[in-house]
This record gives C-alpha cells, structure tokens and sequence, in this order.
C-alpha cells in the first residue's frame, strides 16, 4: 500500500527589504519515492538593501529559531538545499552530523482505512482514513502472549530444503498466528517473478504457497534479512523467501545465509516499560505488504531491544537507505489485536496514536517519535514516553498529547514529534505513567 503524504519544507531565500512576494509550494511524495538530490539553495538577487529571511512552511521565523532547530536535529537541510523538518514520516530523511543531503528513507506509513486484498496491486493509493476513534476506555485488557518465539537465528537456512507449508521457527522467525497465513508476517505474489508487476497480498486462509513470497517476524532486537533484488516495478516493496514452484522455501538475498539478523550495534536501543501494563508496538513489514504486521510486546515492568537498522547493510530502495517505522499502542492492547489491519473503531493496529523512527547512518542512531496523523487525528496516548541515552543530541518527550523538545521541554507540538541522535552507548524509550 502506499499513501501520498506531504513533504513540509522551508526555503532560505535572499529578499528585498522592501515588500516581495515569494511562492512557496507543498510537494507531493509518494512513500519510498526519492527525489533527485539539488543541493543549491534558490536566492533572488534585486537592487537595494537586502535583509535575510528563514520562511518555514510558509511563514517568516527567526535565524534564533532556524539555529536552535538545527542545534536539536528538529530542522535539517534537505536534499534540494531547503531547512525541513527532521520528523520521520512516510518518506523521512534522516539528520546527518554535517547537515548534507541524504538519500535515506524509512518504511512508508501504511495507515490506511482498510487492510490489502487480494484484488488489488500493492501500489494502490488509498484515501485518508477517518477521523473517528474509540476512546481510551474502550480498550480489551488481553493476553500478549500471541506470537510463538522463535529459536536458531544464527543457524544457516536450508535453501530449497523446506516446504513452504512448514514455518521455519527453528531458524529463528516467530509465527504469528493472528494474520492467518501460517504464521508468516505477509504473503505476496507478482504475476511474474521476472518483473514483479501486478503484485496480489493473500489474505487470511491463503498462506504460502508456490509463486509467493513470504515474509516473517524476528525476535526482539532482531529483523528479517531477506527480500529479493529484484523489487516492484511501480514502487512496491517484496520482502520475504520465495516459495518455489516445487513449492520449496529458497532463500532471496545471497548476502545473508540466515533469516534473520540484527541492526545496528554501536547504540543499543531498547523500550523500557515502567507501567503495569503490556505495550504492542508493530514494525511496518517492510520490504514486504508494508502492513504494521511485525510485533514486539513491551512487557509491564521490563525492558525489550528495539531493531535500529544499519543503513549500510539494511533495504535500499533505487538506493535510498532506509529505517524502521514502529506504531506505539495504548497500554493493554494484545499484540494480536494491534499488529495488524484495524478500524477506526478502535486507537489501535493502524490507528495507533503515535510511530516511532529508528535508523542508524552517518555515525548516529536517529531516533523520533511524531503522530500517526492523519489517519488518527483525535487519540492520544495515556502515558508518556521519554528518549534518554548516552551520548545524545538533543532531547524528545511525549506528554498530555504533546511532542516536547528544547533544554527544557520548552518546544511542543501535537504531530510534528521530534528527532534525537545518539552516536554510542545506549538509548531508550521510556514508558511511564
């Protein structure tokens, strides 16, 4: 699925003193779509005394505020040379320590009103999705123990050796058994393998079976490692092993011999649950049917890794690098009711109130935490989530329906989120009430 958003960007322009008219546009993105790196910045030279004007989405703001932007990593130049935002969205780049251009991206958003069929091509735009949620009362106090843990991550997988009927647990995948597919994540299958077009999502009941491919879940701190070279030819991403036509289970990146592997290591990035409460946070699977199907359950009172992907070993897309997108649950919801398609009857799955971005690249783990808007424009969370770490820049905390940054929490904002750094040690996501 992909979902047109907006790119917010600021221009830096030269002006006259006297009253001068610039136009400034919204561009439209498609998720994963890069665009051609332009490193210039556009100035208008005119006769007279000139003054130097910062305009951010259209309105005129302060060099203090354009400097302390950069100094907290909530503003960066972008890759055609204009101040931006530095929140991840579907098509986040990600800071970097010198200010340059990056071609980084992170898993699309996928909040979309209604989950893939099996009628329609993965590339199909979908329309905002309502507004409408439950309130927090309305939330199932359910077990999350729903996910079947996985065993041999470091144990080589057996190309061709494995019918695909059999989920590969011994080599390290945990099943999920709440989507209906075996216990993989998400099954694809092109209408032919040689050009990936006309690419159907199976749905519950259909499995994996000869001439799809099949994605999975890895344990906590980890992440799948395999998805073929060859991606969608209009833009759809295809994670997972192909299941071939002897109805065999072959592996599709020739640079991983196991399923699954683990981000980054020089930060050690983990969610720290300090509530009585379970939390579901849900990976975006992705490269694969981008649906928010990966889980990770933050048990009350304890701490869980969180993957970071290493850009430099990670998925490229028509070579961006990209990142990890997560939705952040309220507190009590299962894993088998969050991480997977939902309504907006409910603040969770797909209407979860907030994402979290994480990705490592120029020496730094990048991590934000912004609104899942505007698919969920009214649900909040009913805790706070804080990042500290070792060795970071800048500072970003969640409270009362606030994205907080600034020395002292002094800068908020009810979507936008906001960005930190940590180039070594450790980082958390603070859960508390």
């Amino acid at each position: 699925m992909k979902v047109s958003v907006a790119l917010l960007s600021a221009a830096v322009a030269v002006v006259a003193a006297q009253p001068h008219h610039q136009h400034l546009h919204l561009h439209k993105h498609h998720a994963q779509r890069a665009a051609s790196p332009d490193p210039t910045v556009d100035t208008v030279v005119v006769p007279g005394p000139t003054v130097l004007a910062y305009v951010l989405n259209g309105h005129a703001i302060s060099k203090e505020d354009v400097d302390r932007g950069i100094a907290n990593g909530t503003l960066i130049f972008a890759d055609n040379g204009d101040l931006a935002s530095a929140k991840p969205s579907s098509t986040w780049v990600a800071p970097t320590t010198s200010l340059a251009p990056t071609t980084s991206h992170a898993a699309p958003t996928t909040s979309t009103s209604a989950p893939p069929s099996t009628s329609s091509s993965s590339s199909s735009s979908s329309a905002a999705a309502s507004s409408s949620s439950a309130p927090a009362a309305a939330i199932k106090q359910t077990s999350n123990n729903a996910a079947s843990s996985g065993s041999g991550v470091d144990r080589t997988f057996p190309s061709g050796q494995i019918a695909c009927s059999q989920f590969p647990s011994d080599y390290g995948p945990i099943a999920v058994s709440w989507m209906g597919l075996g216990g993989w994540t998400g099954v694809q299958k092109p209408e032919s393998w040689a050009i990936m077009d006309d690419i159907e999502t199976m749905i519950s009941g259909q499995g994996c079976h000869a001439g799809t491919f099949c994605s999975y879940a890895c344990p906590a701190g980890y992440q799948k490692s395999q998805w073929p070279e060859t991606q969608g030819t209009t833009g759809q991403s295809i994670g997972g092993l192909k299941c071939n036509d002897n109805g065999m289970l072959e592996l599709t990146n020739s640079n991983f011999n196991t399923l699954c592997i683990t981000g980054a290591t020089e930060v050690d990035v983990v969610v720290q649950n300090n509530m009585g409460q379970d939390v579901a946070i849900c990976r975006t699977d992705y490269p694969g049917t981008e649906g928010e199907t990966v889980p990770l359950n933050a048990a009350a009172g304890q701490t869980e890794k969180l993957t970071c992907p290493d850009a430099s070993n990670y998925y490229n897309w028509e070579g961006g690098k990209t990142s990890a997108q997560y939705y952040v649950n309220p507190a009590g919801v299962s894993v088998s009711d969050a991480c997977q398609w939902g309504s907006s009857a409910n603040p969770w799955g797909n209407y979860a109130p907030m994402n979290i971005g994480a990705g490592y690249s120029n020496g730094a783990a990048w991590l934000s935490m912004f609104a899942n808007y505007p698919t969920q424009q009214s649900a909040t969370l009913q805790y706070t989530v804080e990042i500290v770490g070792d060795n970071m820049s800048g500072k970003c905390r969640y409270q009362n329906g606030q994205y907080c940054s600034g020395d002292n929490y002094e800068n908020c904002n009810s979507r936008e989120g906001c960005t930190v750094s940590v180039s070594s040690g450790s980082a958390k996501f603070v859960f508390s009430n």
